[in-house]
């Protein structure tokens, strides 16, 4: 089989930075595996148990890997932490990444939990049939604290791997959300598993009357636990500051309702701070007492609220917009009110549903995103993708707030790309986009490219082009620039911005010696993140520098 028959998913994993990842990844964990395979191999104390050969071997090989997963698995989702150290480490570590650092420490773990746990089901029976310890396999897999622990362990896996598919995380964000939360009791399965202490030199268990409840006289286990558990004591530590901090003072201010059935959030919380970009966890007891989602902050730190923009698509949000009496139904009437006369960009603005009084909101945050360093760049390109569009709402405005007091800092041109599928979703931001346009004094600063991609029959084509004839504003988004039909063409787009900053003409006055440093921002769907990052990288050369960057929540 030859690379190019592969699928390109697999292709993409074997090639470049990713390969040398895998490569480095894999074989430190064979390391690890080869390491706990000899030092139980070695270990002259422990020659009764080796009698049982290859599966004990196996089964502390494979332990020692999970000891390591098991200490740094929690480290990835340490989002304070990870906040702090971002503008200092970003350069050297990717902290963007973190969730997905997080996947490939769970795969890991995955894979050799069933080795090992095949390892000492072979063991078990073993020691039953050859009676190098006066004791069953039932016995040692659920009467002692190794076996107990393991299989409690092993269910709550099974739990937490099914309902961390793609597919049931975005239908059922609830199923996902409560089964990870299981991890507190695997942490404590994981740090007390050893307390069976079933590798030891002697027949029977040296238990001591405090934790971990072995002497090291006789029981020769790694002890990872004294390792193990600063990842847990600082995970958890995290998450005890996270709802103390959530509950401080928070009022919703205002409720809006706009085209498609977005939902606007407005709310004050005087103690949080936050950068454009940014993002938050958001519960609303009255709604769920335990589910927690994640939002894009869509308002900039100079305005004097802070506001979300909230798709209506799931149980929690459904739920949310009908507490607050903005159902998708009175956006309905919105577009129907706007076709009599009003403006695409019209919003209603919701009262308390049934005249109770704002239900009481928890808000966590705010976390770190990849588009806070488009200040970093000299040229950004901000694209997004439907709803995708909300961080790149609370960088506009910054950018509009910093431009107007003349704090760009690297900042020359900004490039903002956005695609929808429904001509009303352009009033989600269209009287933002309105004002930004208005207020530009230097029209080659911002340039907006806004794509339909809604299929449409030939009567409504002719009909927007019939009513645009002449006039300033585009029809569907009432902006200066024109609304373009059809999915973008990212290949044009990046080569002609490529030729552009070569050729001189996008910055004017610029050293053609000097390197143009090229901020690509994303916030979509992943298959298209993939098609961007592939266009963006092919601008990279002598001349320009190239960084390109996903949101990722």
């Amino acid at each position: 089989m030859t690379s190019s028959s592969l699928p390109p998913s697999i292709r993409r994993e074997l090639t470049g930075k990713k390969l040398v990842w895998h490569l480095s990844w894999n074989g430190l964990h064979l390391g690890l595996f080869a390491l706990g395979w000899w030092s139980q191999w070695s270990n002259q104390r422990l020659a009764a148990l080796n009698g049982l050969r290859y599966s004990v071997w196996t089964s502390r090989g494979a332990g020692l890997v999970l000891a390591f997963d098991g200490t740094i698995i929690l480290l990835p989702m340490l989002r304070n932490l990870i906040k702090l150290l971002r503008p200092q480490l970003s350069w050297l570590i990717p902290l963007d990444e973190s969730i997905w650092f997080h996947r490939q420490v769970a795969y890991q773990l995955l894979i050799y939990a069933i080795v090992h746990t095949t390892a000492h089901y072979v063991n078990f029976i073993n020691v039953e049939r050859t009676q190098v310890r006066k004791q069953t396999a039932w016995e040692i897999h659920y009467t002692q604290p190794g076996g107990f622990t393991g299989h409690v362990m092993l269910l709550i896996m099974l739990l937490m791997y099914t309902t961390a598919h793609k597919t049931i995380r975005q239908r059922c964000f609830e199923a996902f959300w409560y089964t990870h939360h299981l991890a507190f009791f695997f942490m404590i399965g994981f740090y007390t598993h050893a307390t069976g202490c079933f590798v030891r030199d002697s027949v029977d268990p040296d238990y001591v009357a405090v934790f971990p409840f072995y002497s090291t006289n006789h029981c020769l286990g790694y002890e990872s636990w004294r390792f193990a558990i600063w990842g847990g004591i600082l995970y958890f530590s995290e998450r005890v500051w996270r709802e103390v901090r959530s509950r401080r003072q928070t009022a919703i201010t205002n409720v809006k309702i706009h085209p498609s059935g977005a939902l606007e959030l407005r709310f004050v919380k005087p103690s949080m701070k936050y950068k454009a970009g940014q993002w938050l966890f958001l519960n609303c007891p009255e709604v769920s007492k335990w589910q927690w989602h994640p939002f894009t902050i869509s308002s900039a730190p100079e305005d004097p609220f802070i506001s979300v923009h909230i798709r209506q698509v799931g149980d929690f949000t459904q739920a949310l917009g009908a507490r607050l009496g903005a159902t998708v139904g009175v956006s309905g009437e919105s577009l129907m009110d706007s076709e009599k006369g009003g403006r695409r960009g019209d919003w209603i603005e919701i009262s308390p549903a049934m005249g109770k009084p704002m239900p009481l909101l928890r808000i966590d945050g705010p976390f770190g995103a990849p588009a806070e360093d488009v200040f970093k760049s000299e040229v950004a390109v901000l694209i997004g993708a439907g709803i995708g569009v909300t961080p790149f709402a609370s960088i506009l405005k910054h950018i509009w707030y910093a431009q107007r007091a003349g704090k760009l800092g690297a900042l020359r041109r900004v490039e903002f790309i956005w695609s929808c599928r429904e001509a009303g979703s352009f009033g989600w931001f269209q009287s933002l986009l309105e004002e930004i346009e208005e207020a530009q004094t230097d029209s080659n600063f911002l340039r907006m490219s806004i794509y339909l991609t809604q299929k449409m029959d030939s009567d409504a084509v002719q009909n927007i082009v019939i009513n645009s004839v002449g006039q300033e504003y585009d029809p569907l988004t009432l902006l200066r620039t024109r609304t373009l039909f059809g999915r973008p063409d990212f290949q044009q787009i990046f080569s002609a911005l490529a030729a552009s900053i070569n050729g001189g003409s996008y910055l004017v006055g610029r050293e053609a010696t000097l390197k143009t440093r090229l901020g690509v921002y994303y916030c979509g769907p992943n298959p298209l993140a993939r098609v961007i990052q592939a266009e963006a990288m092919k601008c990279k050369s002598d001349t320009i520098d190239v960084k390109f960057a996903k949101e990722h929540f």
